[in-house]
């Protein structure tokens, strides 16, 4: 057995987004997100569910908080429905909403679990889609105008914000193949969306900067660790392809790199621009603080001259798990050191890592071994690229409970909490178990 130990002051927590977990989503003035819509639709959602009621948070939080700090976790990480804040989006604020996330953030406290605030998880008002989404303009400045409101309110408690969870999912899933809310596919509009999600966020943390609110400002992207199939000069140059059109797109402008030109030529060619103006890119490139790394599994690449994008993904080598991902617990490490050498050592969160066990209890337990075994593979990754120089800071386990896994509805679970969907009875898995000992002891066994 060897003992990976993490260096002093790392921090470990877990993490949750707010439709997939807080449920009333009618009640005490809340507006109407484009996952309300979305996951109402027939056909859209596995089995028909919703997040009507989700893990219902919105009246369990005191309770949830309470496990966490059973489970001695030290760092959370959550999300804000901007509906909850603000119902239309932009205009008037709804104080009701502000106040759960008061008690949300009071409470965390009280147990000395230090808060971490996602402005966007997905969940853009309804309002604001039926006047274009992020494919308007005009959202980059409703999004501004909702931080300020997040920070004015919170600001003097929180001092870890995150602007924006997985912009690559939210455009290319919810503009490009439609899978997730708004559910559109269209090349030109998940252009704009892309464009326009990137100039929210320099938006927000320019508002940062501006509120005199003290702590640190982030984005969380989601990542894929990409690598060649072989190693042949083709396969060499597809692979770096794979990674402009997906790392590079959103990373880069962050860092100050611009977009890539080969995805650049790409949506031009299709007619579809990037709808750049000028002092967008400096906007974009607004200095943060860290970067929110998530990452589940890697994907092998191999050149395609056929298709329109130069490469595709080569056929998975290693046992896949339910969601599809492959079993490649070496990915995140690997993907960190290159994070680390590609932006120039940035300090990193890894604000997302987790496997999907479906494990369900016997005799009242819940073994989920295939999740313990590969996050020990992943944190042993982890450690041996903070040993190789990358400057990661703390790690936010996906997911503290089982929860509404959008278009997959409740059919996945990622928790090391189990969650009833019937009674809605929280039960920690063995996995919880495991965490809480890593926590202890700041180290972990692989």
């Amino acid at each position: 057995m060897t003992i990976h130990t993490f260096p002093d002051g790392f921090k470990w927590g877990t993490a949750t987004a707010a439709y997939q977990i807080e449920g009333a989503f009618d009640e005490d003035d809340r507006g109407l997100s484009i996952w309300d819509t979305f996951s109402h639709q027939p056909g859209k959602i596995y089995g028909g569910q919703n997040g009507d009621v989700a893990c219902d948070h919105y009246h369990r939080m005191e309770e949830d908080v309470a496990l966490m700090a059973e489970l001695g976790h030290q760092i959370y990480r959550f999300s804000v429905s901007w509906s909850r804040v603000i119902p239309f989006g932009t205009g008037a604020v709804n104080e009701k909403g502000l106040q759960f996330y008061d008690r949300l953030v009071d409470t965390l406290l009280k147990y000395n679990i230090q808060p971490a605030v996602t402005l966007y998880h997905w969940d853009l008002p309804q309002a604001l889609q039926d006047l274009g989404g992020w494919a308007n303009r005009g959202t980059t400045d409703a999004f501004a105008e909702y931080a300020k409101v997040m920070y004015d309110r919170l600001g003097d408690r929180v001092s870890r914000w995150i602007t924006l969870n997985e912009p690559l999912i939210f455009t290319m899933m919810g503009h490009r193949t439609g899978v997730m809310a708004p559910g559109i596919r269209d090349l030109g509009i998940t252009a704009r969306s892309v464009h326009h999600a990137l100039l929210a966020h320099g938006k927000a943390v320019q508002a940062f900067r501006a509120s005199g609110v003290t702590g640190e400002i982030g984005i969380t992207n989601a990542n894929t660790s990409y690598e060649p199939a072989d190693d042949s000069a083709e396969t060499l140059k597809a692979t770096e392809l794979a990674r402009d059109f997906d790392s590079r797109l959103f990373h880069g402008p962050v860092f100050g790199k611009g977009y890539p030109e080969s995805v650049i030529r790409y949506y031009e060619g299709k007619g579809a621009p990037f709808p750049i103006e000028p002092g967008d890119m400096e906007i974009i490139a607004s200095a943060t603080d860290f970067l929110g790394v998530n990452l589940y599994s890697r994907s092998r690449i191999e050149p395609d001259p056929e298709r329109g994008l130069g490469f595709r993904a080569a056929r998975p080598t290693l046992p896949l798990l339910p969601m599809g991902y492959e079993a490649a617990p070496h990915s995140l490490g690997d993907f960190l050191r290159w994070v680390s050498k590609e932006y120039d050592r940035p300090k990193i969160y890894i604000t997302e890592n987790g496997v999907n066990d479906n494990a369900e209890p016997v005799n009242g337990v819940i073994d989920d071994h295939v999740r313990m075994d590969l996050l020990r593979g992943f944190l042993a990754g982890v450690h041996g690229a903070i040993r190789d120089g990358a400057d990661v800071r703390a790690y936010y386990l996906w997911s503290f409970c089982d929860n509404f896994e959008w278009a997959f509805g409740f059919s996945k679970r990622f928790g090391i909490v189990h969650t009833d969907f019937e009674t809605l009875k929280r039960t920690p898995k063995k996995s919880a178990e495991m965490y809480s000992e890593i926590i202890r002891n700041n180290a972990v066994d692989a």
